[in-house]
């Protein structure tokens, strides 16, 4: 108030001062406006809850009626008990993400026709995550899938028929062709088989769309054994590696995903077992069995027995074979129609045959214990502990993953899961060292059809030129022969 009164210098200042008091508080509470006004900035957390904002609406025409059956048989997995237990050891997200996902699952089971939900957990990214859902189709949704992607291939084929065609008539002198024959192509297996047996969706964050990845194929298992690359959370981003990947950052995640399936899924021993159906013996003959059911007479052992001895634990998942498929497959072998059209080939073909069917590869039988797992030099496969030593009594069997770090699974009871959290990288004991380019293919064979003749000498030209002027002069000498004969016989 001093400064405003020296400032204007007022030449009645006792008696507006009261005045000059109040303009100097109203001052107070007036903001300085400017012309050129800051842009609104949308703050983070709000643009995370508007995204999330459509996981805590209801559809229309929700009420009591479908909260029944919601409560009834579901494929929605209890989300927030699994963290429950896995939080007993330190692992999991937060109750609010766990709580997101949750939602996110309930309404991708709204949209898509699932018979079983699992949350597989969650593959860190360097620009984003994947969070991943493993499911189940009835049957009849999985057979009209497999029915349009064969559509789809035939179709192509045919076009592709009808190039060679053309291509054919219009080349008429042709170079040489080369002689090398690429090893056969070696088929996916089937949706709801091996590799295939359950489809997966992703999401960047909760509440994001669903993305449903692409089914995986045994030459990209193949290559994601020789590579190591980080995952992008893009799924359209290209895969730059060597040897080159058969594909992009969707298919490279949905072979490790298959990958890590393979080697982490577990559950106590017992809890699955086989089913008696008749058959069993060539089922076996093929490549072992690929199916199981609940054991309703299953006891669960004790926590201390599950810590103590990996033997408890089971794989309940299929091991993938270095051919990368489950179930081992002859690429030689051919259909009878191809038989029939094609027995010259196959006869000089044979003893290839034989050797393929020698190198017939064997995994793992379903429900192997962990005990028959290889370690990693001087590191065992697993780590098993309780999730408290303080109150054993109410302590859960938690089980770590060495060989894929993030993997984690536990025990309680009757209920148990698998779940990870990681990069999607396998643990190694050395730096990764990528594959060396093939080695440089060796020179043609020399021989006399194709080697270059060499330069004559000085006497082999005068010695060739010398026979060269005889044999002219001789057959001069013939000329002129021929002619004095001709001449007499004319007079």
């Amino acid at each position: 108030m001093i400064t405003k009164i020296l400032d204007e210098q007022p030449t009645n200042a006792v008696d507006i001062i009261e005045n000059i008091s109040k303009d100097v508080k109203w001052a107070q509470f007036q903001k300085k406006m400017d012309t050129l006004r800051d842009e609104y900035e949308i703050p983070p957390t709000f643009e995370a809850a508007e995204k999330r904002k459509a996981l805590f609406l209801k559809a229309n025409g929700e009420g009591d009626e479908e909260l029944e059956e919601e409560i009834g048989e579901t494929p929605l997995p209890n989300v927030m008990e699994t963290a429950f237990y896995f939080e007993q050891a330190g692992i999991g997200l937060s109750k609010d993400e766990s709580y997101h996902i949750f939602l996110a699952l309930k309404k991708l089971i709204s949209v898509q026709p699932i018979q079983t939900c699992r949350f597989w957990g969650k593959i860190l990214g360097l620009e984003m995550n994947y969070i991943i859902a493993e499911v189940q189709y009835h049957e009849g949704e999985e057979e009209e899938e497999t029915e349009e992607e064969e559509v789809t291939e035939e179709g192509g084929k045919g076009v592709g028929e009808v190039e060679d065609e053309e291509e054919e008539k219009e080349k008429e002198d042709e170079p040489p062709k080369s002689t090398y024959k690429p090893p056969p192509v070696i088929p996916k297996e089937e949706n709801g088989t091996g590799a295939n047996k359950y489809v997966y969706f992703v999401c960047n964050e909760p509440g994001k769309p669903w993305v449903k990845l692409p089914p995986v194929t045994p030459a990209q298992i193949v290559c994601a054994r020789k590579i190591k690359k980080f995952f992008t959370g893009r799924l359209d981003a290209p895969v730059v590696s060597f040897p080159p990947f058969p594909g992009n950052e969707a298919n490279y995640l949905r072979a490790q995903i298959a990958r890590i399936s393979a080697g982490t899924q577990i559950s106590p021993i017992g809890f699955y077992q086989f089913a008696e159906e008749e058959g069993d013996e060539e089922e076996e003959v093929e490549g072992g069995r690929d199916t199981y059911e609940e054991n309703p007479d299953f006891q669960p052992l004790s926590v201390a027995e599950m810590v103590d001895s990996p033997s408890t634990w089971v794989h309940h998942v299929q091991s993938i074979l270095k051919q990368g498929r489950c179930v081992w497959l002859n690429p030689f072998q051919k259909s009878e129609e191809e038989e029939e059209e094609n027995e010259e080939e196959e006869k000089a073909e044979e003893p290839d045959e034989l050797q393929q069917e020698l190198q017939q590869e064997i995994g793992p039988p379903l429900l192997t214990p962990l005990s028959e797992d290889e370690g990693i030099q001087n590191i065992p496969a697993w780590t098993a502990q309780p999730s408290t030593n303080l109150i054993p009594q109410y302590a859960v069997a938690v089980l770590q993953s060495n060989r894929w770090p993030g993997a984690f699974a536990f025990a309680s009871g009757r209920k148990f899961d698998n779940i990870y959290f990681g990069w999607g990288h396998k643990y190694s004991p050395e730096n990764h060292a990528p594959a060396l380019p093939p080695p440089v293919q060796a020179e043609y064979p020399s021989g006399p059809e194709i080697t270059e003749t060499r330069d004559p000498t000085l006497e082999e030209e005068l010695a060739f030129k010398a026979a060269r002027e005889e044999a002219l002069a001789a057959a001069e000498e013939e000329e002129e022969e021929e002619d004095v004969e001709d001449d007499e016989e004319d007079d």
